[in-house]
C-alpha cells in the first residue's frame, strides 16, 4: 500500500485518530508520518503526554503578568495549561473558568457521566419509620405475599399489622 500523502513510498505507520468525534485513519510512510509530528509514540512518552494535554489548554491562557497562585500547591494556570497536569482537587475549583472550557472540548462534559449514569439508584430508607409507614410497608409486602400465593408469609404479615394496628 502507498503513502496516502505522498503516494511515492510505501506506508509502514497506520494512524488513526479522533478529534471532536470525528474518526480518520491514515497509511503513510515513515518521511510523512515524521513530518505530521508522528514519531515513536514510546519515545519520551511522558512528555509527548504532558503536551498533549497542555495544547488543549493553550488557546485559552490568561493575558496577565501576575498569575493566581494555589494556594495548597502552588500551581499557576499557565503551568498547568503549559503541562495539561493539575497539581491538586484545589486547582479545579480555583481555575474554573479557565479550565472548564478547556474540559469540555477534551470530553464533551464537564460532569461526570459514567458508564451506569441511566441506572436510577434506590434511595436508603429513612431509619426511623413512623407507624402508618410500617404498615404501609407491611401492607405491601402482604400483597405481594398473596399475589406469589406466599400464605404462610402472607398470614404472618396480617397477624403484625393486626398487631400494630391494635
Amino acid at each position: 500500500m502507498k503513502c496516502q500523502k505522498c503516494g511515492a513510498n510505501n506506508a509502514n505507520t497506520h494512524i488513526k485518530t479522533i478529534i471532536n468525534g470525528e474518526f480518520k485513519e491514515y497509511d503513510l510512510c515513515s518521511e510523512c508520518a515524521h513530518k505530521m509530528g508522528y514519531t515513536n509514540v514510546f519515545a519520551d512518552m511522558e512528555n509527548d503526554f504532558s503536551n498533549l494535554l497542555g495544547s488543549f489548554f493553550t488557546n485559552v491562557l490568561p493575558a496577565r503578568t501576575q498569575a493566581t497562585r494555589c494556594e495548597f500547591c502552588g500551581s499557576t494556570y499557565p503551568e498547568i495549561a503549559k503541562t495539561g497536569q493539575v497539581g491538586c482537587a484545589n486547582c479545579y475549583t480555583l481555575f474554573a473558568d479557565q479550565l472548564y472550557p478547556s474540559i469540555r472540548r477534551m470530553h464533551g462534559n464537564t460532569t461526570h457521566c459514567g458508564k451506569n449514569s441511566g441506572k436510577t439508584v434506590k434511595a436508603a430508607k429513612p431509619a426511623e419509620m413512623t407507624k402508618e409507614e410500617k404498615i404501609k410497608d407491611l401492607q405491601a409486602q402482604l400483597d405481594a405475599a398473596v399475589k406469589e400465593q406466599n400464605f404462610e408469609r402472607a398470614a404472618e404479615l396480617r397477624d403484625q399489622i393486626k398487631e400494630m394496628e391494635g
